[in-house]
């Protein structure tokens, strides 16, 4: 039936006072938000959108550019100094509806820490001033919290000690909360598996504003902790963690092979050897036009390490003159920084901003042939191609039960593969249209020669075009459709770590576009 206009302007009119009224009673619950802090939080650790540093202080923790622009900011930004500033945020958004979002180095691929993909009222809590390292070499155990950076954790281990280390990652900018609650892994993995098979406690604010530890938060939460992406659950603030040992000197290389030298052999070859040799070597593969670049981390001598590279894998070439023998903790900044990099360089926080980025990963089970190595190699070499990185398994990632951890991919994983592609960030967020379309068809080029049912993915690899939640009307994000998702990066132990959610967060407070559904039991 047509509506007369005084029917339309009384139905216009009505709108409006409905939306006035939904923007002041947002209003009211965001301003409520900002008193209930301050009464508890010092204002120089609050930013509001219109405090002057409010953008330096989020662009400092962003490190893809394409999310400096076109996305949902936070209405504000805290950055707590201590435990009680962590529990007084979480009550306070409780209290007025305003969900936090975590930051510890910014290095989420989707930039989830910090930003949204919805429009939606949220506050960032950035862990930037609670990153202390405390180590204690006698018993070969730290406490490192949440905001510390893996090359700051690395620092302090090594000034500790020339003869222990801890299994993280490469990127001395990865912020160690986010990077130990999704696993983990670097040059060590194959001798002591993930940064999250060694945390033996952690300290935990939940979304009662509770402080817990191992123990208190019960063992379901706690496994979950370790791999199983630890934001969904509460704010880690501290990792207790083991450290393993290394011998004082060790052995890096780095050989590359072109296609012209015989890198579709050689790479075809590695499938078979990178995964069966001894513990103490690590040989990982960056691949990128039409170049591998064999890049090794070697537990021990030159001397003891050319024996084992001329029998299990002559194919390579590798000699004396590749080999560069240091300490452990030179090793760091040698690998990821180049040669000229010193120990103090991974204290560095920042990150060059020259370029935006997309990846994605998957797992193999089975090796890829020949054939398919040489079609590997042509889509490296379009305009527009990105790279892969090919990280061996095997060794102590594999020995570990795939329920023992969140983290499923052990047993029979021959390797990871991260894909990865670069565009000017002069292009903003909307730049770089042909080379994410790259790697989206890459990717479905490779989907015959990888892991299936589920086509497995690394959680740290964060990639939204795998799936997102979709929250119901209970304002719950739903089970079923997180599978979508969730089943990519955790196989069966996704209903697991649902299951622990419903004990922790049942109401669904710490969420994001890729945070783990709360499950109930029995439903």
């Amino acid at each position: 039936m047509a509506m007369s206009s005084r029917s339309l302007g009384a139905l216009a009119a009505f709108v409006f006072l409905c939306s006035a009224a939904s923007m002041s009673s947002s209003m009211a619950a965001t301003d409520s938000f900002l008193q209930c802090l301050s009464a508890s939080i010092p204002s120089q650790l609050l930013y509001t959108q219109s405090s002057p540093s409010y953008t330096s202080v989020l662009d400092a923790g962003i490190r893809n550019p394409k999310f400096l622009t076109n996305t949902t900011r936070p209405v504000w930004i805290i950055t707590p100094t201590n435990a009680s500033h962590v529990q007084a945020a979480v009550l306070c958004g409780r209290r007025n509806g305003v969900r936090l979002r975590i930051r510890s180095g910014g290095h989420d691929y989707e930039g989830l820490s910090y930003r949204s993909e919805r429009t939606e009222t949220f506050a960032v809590l950035d862990l930037v001033n609670i990153r202390a390292v405390r180590v204690d070499a006698a018993s070969a155990t730290a406490w490192v919290d949440s905001g510390a950076t893996l090359g700051e954790m690395y620092y302090a281990i090594g000034k500790a000690g020339g003869r222990i280390a801890f299994p993280a990652g490469l990127c001395p900018t990865v912020g160690v909360g986010g990077h130990f609650s999704g696993g983990g892994f670097g040059m060590l993995l194959r001798k002591y598996g993930l940064a999250a098979d060694n945390v033996v406690d952690a300290v935990l604010v939940d979304a009662k504003g509770r402080l817990l530890d191992k123990n208190s938060m019960g063992s379901d939460v706690f496994w979950a902790l370790r791999g199983g992406a630890g934001e969904s659950f509460g704010i880690v603030l501290s990792w207790k963690v083991k450290l393993v040992a290394v011998p004082p000197t060790v052995t890096v290389f780095n050989v590359p092979v072109t296609v012209s030298q015989g890198a579709i052999d050689v790479v075809t070859r590695w499938q078979a050897v990178a995964p069966s040799l001894p513990d103490d070597l690590f040989i990982r593969v960056l691949v990128q036009g039409q170049r591998a670049s064999f890049q090794s981390l070697y537990l021990g001598t030159c001397d003891a390490l050319l024996p084992v590279m001329r029998s299990r894998f002559p194919e390579l070439g590798m000699n004396r003159s590749d080999c560069r023998e240091m300490t452990w903790i030179q090793s760091v900044p040698y690998i990821y920084l180049g040669s000229g990099a010193t120990v103090e360089d991974i204290l560095n926080r920042t990150i060059a901003m020259d370029t935006s980025n997309k990846a994605t990963s998957d797992y193999v089970r089975q090796a890829i042939g020949r054939d398919t190595w040489s079609a590997i190699f042509g889509w490296l070499a379009r305009p527009n191609a990105g790279l892969m990185i090919l990280d061996p398994y095997g060794g102590q990632i594999g020995s570990v039960a795939e329920a023992a951890t969140p983290f499923p991919h052990r047993g029979g994983v021959l390797y990871n593969i991260q894909y990865m592609n670069f565009w000017s960030a002069a292009g903003g967020g909307g730049g770089g249209a042909a080379q994410r379309a790259w790697i989206r068809d890459f990717y479905a080029f490779m989907a015959p020669f990888v892991s299936k049912d589920p086509r497995e993915a690394y959680a740290n690899y964060r990639d939204l075009d795998l799936g997102e939640n979709v929250v119901g009307a209970g304002g719950v994000s739903s089970y079923d459709a997180g599978k979508v998702w969730g089943e990519k990066y955790f196989r069966g132990n996704y209903q697991r770590l649902a299951m622990a959610k419903a004990q922790i967060d049942a109401d669904d407070y710490f969420r994001n576009e890729q945070s783990i559904p709360p499950l109930v039991a029995g439903k």
